[in-house]
Parts: structure tokens; C-alpha cells; sequence
């Protein structure tokens, strides 16, 4: 959601902040802002729109003099995209200037309470509730920064992400979270907080992950930390072995083309450290054979392209380890009041590690004492932290919004650990296991083939430019597949879009179906051609442009489709691997041509970080 950061140091702060903010961009907004203490005062500059735009207004920073100062991002939620609703937001002295990523849900009543003791307010947001906040606190209590944080954390609820400066504090970034991400980079001759780790690869890779209601108090050349009381407390950096240039485009135009063309790499680096002398070994999952055997079932819960891969791996699980397996959307599984009982096991899958629906399950699942497992992104996020059990996949930084080779890593990290499942329980023998790892091992090959022939599906995206409708329909994994594809399409290229099970379409979706509305047909579980290419032809003769995805072997499906993509055979359980990736290319194309911002669509943020 929203992006912040903040900067002290040798350095003018302003470049600095653009620079952070600019990495961030990934995460959706709608305004962008900045405050800088310029020696004299704290200088506020903010504007609705795309980052350029407050670029433009301060010249990138350089009519913004000072050596402290911190920036924001703004996805709004209290009070629409304005240059005062944006932030950062002012006490009425103009003395202390806060960034807030997340949500203050009892900011209605402080605000009542504050403005019954004179505080005048300019904006709709929830955040300049906290500026106010901080100012009472500071001079009720002697101007102690430290102690008017704590205070307001004792007062506020919901989530929240801050950045705070002082203006009579002209060398301290004070920061704090709950709920919401934040990091602490260890610089060289000065520090910074962010939302996330893009936005310090380029000045430090030692950082610091802050747990909730913990805060940083950060000079130029010392960090300290404290806890919800105001007592110090020790804390340890993480170094990041993410590869700087992953966070670039790289010569590409678009973030998500360089992803797309990244999964053969972030695939193979997900499989390789686990696969051993033909043994599967994960060693951080750190799961004996008995804790693995003694599972009942499991619980997937993810949102968004996350949960596709739990609805594939549903398959994986139940038919490779034999364990019933229950999917569940994030933002659904708490408010269900699920049934969770003595040999469960709920997975938890997300790339950023900070969803919040995503983390609210996770601990929900705590509370009713069942053990965890996180499959995660991003080492050292809140999920990866609290989970009982880790599993991490290695694709790297993501930074279109769009999620595809994170979300092909997610894949294959459950397919290992499915086929980990299977081999401890007996379900699977020594020869059968041995072939499914050599199919695994290929896909990384397979993927390149398939991103060598994008020329075509690039032709085909350009005649569906002006859709209105589009529909993705496919049976098993197959369906799984469909969900992915028409979110992937719908997201970045606006057209109405939606999958279905190709056995549900007599009970009322083809009434949907007319002249010149294209189908997209997934079609590789071999079990289940015959019935796929009925429900196709079916579509077909309501007037349907069918485009299929199918295995190179189908050569029955030349009679029904109208234009097939083949991919290279593999097992069937894998199959979502790589017929998801023509899907990517299509959408990206689709998205291209209507001469959409394919990194950054509407409305959407990347790492959603409030319910």
C-alpha cells in the first residue's frame, strides 16, 4: 500500500527520499510527498499523481536543501487523491511532519477529542490525527519525542507505519509500526527507514526488521531501538543478498516483462538448493518425518494469485501426499470461524510476507494452537518471522504489481514440499519420486522455450485490444490455471474478465457467451481432454473465438479450437508451471497495446498491507 522512508545523514536528503519513493512505486499510489528540514524550519512539498510530478515540482530534489527529511507514497483510504490529503502531514505549529502507511481506525474519535481542545485539522486523512496526537503528547510531556511516540501508540488502533521528524530535533528520524512493514537500513554516514527493501539496496544491504510497536530512533551515525514503554532494546541486522540490479528494468521496458522473463532463473534457484542426491531437502522448514506424517490436514490460505497457486497445489497434496486439503482466501478464513483441529497444518503463502489478511490468518491459526508454515518471499517479513515453519522461495525482488514469477516460485516451492509430504508418509517409492523430481528439473528449460516463441501470442494479443468481455474455462488444474490467467489479464488491462470450470458452463454462464467473445480454453490434463473439447466445442457454436493452451501431444484439439498454444509435455500435476506463462505474455500484450501503465494499473498496490 502506501510506500514510506525516511533519511539522516551526510547527504542531501531530498535525492535520497525521491530515490527510496521511486523504488517503492511498486506498491500503488495516487500522491507523493516530502518533508525536509532545511536548517531553519520543515519544508513540506507534496502533489497528486505520479512521482515525477513532485520530482518536477522540487527539480528532483535539489530546491529541498537538508540533511533529514522523509517521504511517502499515498494509496488513499480516509479521503480522496488531493495535494492536502496527501502526505506528510503537519501539526498546526508546522513543527513536527509525519508519514503513515496503513490505517488509525479509531481516528474519528481522537479527532472529535482534538479538535474539543483546539486542533484544527486541513484534511480528510486519518493520519493527520496522529500529527496532532504527537503534538499534545510533545508539549505536555517537557517535548520528549520519545515519550509523545509512546503515547501515541497507547492511544491509536488500527495499523500503522510512521515516520516522524521534530523540527527543534533537526537531527533524529524517529519511526515506529504495528502491523504495518518497516525496515531500518544501517547506511554509511547516514540512515534510513523504509516500507521495504528495494528502497536501500542502493545504500545499504544490513538491515533492520522492526516488530511491532517497536521504535527506531535514528542520527546519522547511531540506531536505537525501544519497546512499546519507552525501554531500550536490542535488535540484530539481516544482510540482503538480493542482486541490486534485480530491482532494475534492465534495459526492458516494463518491470513485468523483465519478471516474465526472469522465471527460469527464479524457478531454478526455488528448486536447486532443495534438491539433493535425489532427495528433497528444505532445510529451513526444520519439519521432522514424524511431525510431516503426523498431519491431518491442511489448510492453504493466501489472497490474489497466491491463492491460484494453493487451489493447484490443492491437487498436488491430496493426490501425490494423500492429505485432505481445504483453500481459503485470507480475507475470508477468520470471519468463518474455520474448524481447526489437533493435526492440522495451515499454510500460509505470500510474497511480500506482509498481507495483512494473510498475517491475520496466520495468527488466528496460533491462537487455536495449530502449528504454521509460512511460504514466503521475503526473508525476515512478519510472516516468516511469526510462523511456526518457513519455506522461502527465491525469485527475488518483484516489482510490477502484477505478480508472475513470484508467483511461479510459489508453485514449485509447494510442489517440493508435496513431494517431501508424499515420500515421508509412503506414498510415493523411491523410482516415483525420482521421476517426478527429473520433470521439476526441466521446467526451468521448458519455461525458456516457451518465452522464445512470444511472438506470436504478442500477434494474437494485439487483435483482442478493444475486448469487452473475456472468459478463461478449464477443469482440475486446469481451472486453477484459468483463475490466474483472467486475473492477470483483468488487472493490468481493465477488460471484464472471468474463469470458470468448463463443467459449470451449462449452469449458466454460456447464456454469457456470443458472437466474437473469446474464450480462452485450458487444456493439459490428458484424463480430461475429451470433456474439455466438448465444453469448448459448445462455446464454439454460441459464436466463441476459442484460443486453447494444451500439451504438444493434444493434436485433437486443432479440430475445435480456433488457435492453439502448445507447451512442452510435462506431468500433469505440474502443468500450471508452464501454461501460465503464454497467459502472462498474452495479458502483458493486451495491457501494451490499449497503452496501459502495465507496472503500476489503477486502484491496485502490490503489497496489501491493510484490510
Amino acid at each position: 500500500m502506501c510506500g514510506i522512508v525516511g533519511y539522516v545523514g551526510k547527504e542531501q536528503a531530498a535525492p535520497i527520499l525521491l530515490d527510496g519513493l521511486s523504488k517503492l512505486e511498486y506498491r500503488g499510489y495516487d500522491s507523493a510527498g516530502m518533508a525536509v528540514y532545511d536548517g531553519e524550519k520543515i519544508v513540506i512539498r507534496k502533489a497528486t499523481g505520479r512521482l515525477k510530478v513532485l520530482s518536477e515540482l522540487t527539480h528532483d530534489g535539489t530546491t529541498m536543501p537538508g540533511h533529514i527529511g522523509i517521504g511517502h507514497t499515498r494509496w488513499a483510504t480516509h479521503g480522496e487523491p488531493s495535494d492536502v490529503n496527501a502526505h506528510p502531514h503537519f501539526n498546526s505549529d508546522q513543527t513536527i511532519a509525519v508519514v503513515h502507511n496503513g490505517i488509525i481506525e479509531n481516528y474519528m474519535k481522537l479527532r472529535k477529542i482534538l479538535e474539543e481542545r483546539g486542533y484544527h485539522f486541513c484534511s480528510d486523512t486519518d493520519t493527520e490525527v496522529v500529527a496532532h496526537l504527537l503534538d499534545y503528547y510533545y508539549k505536555k510531556y517537557d517535548k520528549n519525542p520519545l515519550t509523545a511516540v509512546t503515547k501515541v501508540i497507547h492511544r491509536v488502533e488500527g495499523s500503522y507505519a510512521l515516520g516522524i521528524i521534530f523540527a527543534d530535533q533537526p537531527d533524529t528520524v524517529y519511526s515506529v509500526r504495528k502491523d504495518s512493514p518497516l525496515i531500518v537500513g544501517v547506511g554509511n554516514g547516514g540512515n534510513l527507514i523504509a516500507s521495504d527493501v528495494p528502497a536501500v539496496l542502493k545504500y545499504t544491504r544490513d538491515v533492520y526488521f522492526i516488530e511491532n510497536e517497536e521504535i527506531a530512533r535514528l542520527t546519522e551515525n547511531n540506531i536505537e531501538f525501544f519497546n512499546v514503554d519507552g525501554d531500550p532494546i536490542e535488535k540484530e541486522t539481516k544482510h540482503i543478498d538480493w542482486d541490486i540490479n534485480a530491482a532494475e528494468k534492465g534495459g526492458y521496458e516494463h518491470f513485468m516483462l523483465k519478471e516474465i522473463y526472469e522465471q527460469p532463473k527464479a524457478v531454478r534457484d526455488t528448486i536447486s538448493p532443495r534438491i539433493k542426491d535425489g532427495q528433497i531437502v528444505i532445510e529451513e522448514l526444520g519439519m521432522s518425518d514424524d511431525e510431516i506424517r503426523a498431519i491431518k490436514k491442511i489448510h492453504i490460505v493466501a489472497c490474489g494469485s497466491a491463492y491460484h497457486t494453493g487451489v493447484t497445489n490443492k491437487y498436488v497434496f491430496e493426490g501425490l501426499a494423500r492429505i485432505p486439503v481445504e483453500v481459503d482466501l485470507a480475507s475470508e478464513f477468520r470471519y468463518r470461524n474455520p474448524i481447526l483441529e489437533g493435526g492440522a497444518l495451515v499454510i500460509i503463502i505470500s510474497q511480500s510476507g506482509e498481507t495483512a489478511d494473510s498475517l491475520a490468518a496466520l495468527r488466528l491459526a496460533k491462537e487455536r494452537g495449530v502449528q504454521t508454515l509460512g511460504i514466503v518471499n521475503v526473508v525476515g517479513s512478519s510472516i516468516a518471522r511469526e510462523a511456526d515453519k518457513v519455506m522461502y522461495t527465491w525469485a527475488g525482488p518483484e516489482i510490477a504489481v502484477a505478480t508472475t514469477k513470484a508467483y511461479s516460485c510459489q508453485l514449485v516451492a509447494q510442489y517440493l514440499l508435496a513431494l517431501k509430504f508424499a515420500q515421508v508418509r509412503g506414498q510415493i517409492t523411491d523410482s516415483q519420486l525420482a521421476e517426478y523430481l527429473h520433470e521439476i528439473e526441466m521446467l526451468p528449460n521448458q519455461i525458456e522455450i516457451l518465452l522464445g516463441n512470444k511472438e506470436r501470442i504478442q500477434k494474437f494479443a494485439n487483435r483482442y485490444v478493444a475486448a469487452k468481455d473475456v472468459f478463461f474455462i478449464g477443469r482440475g488444474i486446469d481451472y486453477a490455471i484459468s483463475m490466474e490467467g483472467s486475473l492477470k489479464l483483468k488487472e493490468i488491462s481493465y477488460i471484464h474478465s472471468e474463469a470458470y470450470a468448463a463443467g459449470e458452463l451449462k449452469h449458466g454462464t454460456i447464456s454469457l457467451i456470443e458472437d466474437g467473445t473469446l474464450v480462452a480454453a485450458v487444456v493439459t490434463q490428458e484424463e480430461l481432454y475429451k470433456k474439455t473439447i466438448s465444453n469448448i466445442v459448445e462455446v464454439k457454436t454460441r459464436g466463441a473465438y476459442v484460443l486453447a493452451v494444451t500439451n504438444d501431444d493434444n493434436l485433437e484439439i486443432e479440430k475445435a479450437a480456433d488457435s492453439v498454444i502448445y507447451i512442452p509435455k510435462t506431468n500433469a500435476y505440474f502443468t500450471n508451471s508452464l501454461a501460465i506463462i503464454p497467459l502472462q505474455i498474452f495479458s502483458y500484450y493486451v495491457s501494451v497495446g490499449k497503452g496501459l501503465d502495465v507496472d503500476k494499473p489503477r486502484n491496485l498496490a502490490k503489497s496489501v498491507t491493510v484490510e
